[in-house]
């Protein structure tokens, strides 16, 4: 399994719950086409499929 993951904000978060800001948050990312490298752990892929129709997975 690959270390790291990078991910790309592809929608903006207005109309989002709190809950879902603060996860986008959580992942680093703060508009859209923002691209972030983060390690690749089970809390943060539980974020990344919270969030799936927000990002992308950048390969």
């Amino acid at each position: 399994m690959n270390k790291q993951i990078t991910i790309k904000l592809k929608r903006s978060v207005i109309g989002c719950t709190d809950k879902q800001k603060a996860t986008i948050v959580g992942l680093g990312l703060r508009k859209i086409n923002h691209v972030k490298t983060l390690e690749n752990t089970p809390a943060v892929r539980g974020m990344i499929k919270a969030m799936i129709t927000w990002l992308e997975i950048v390969k």
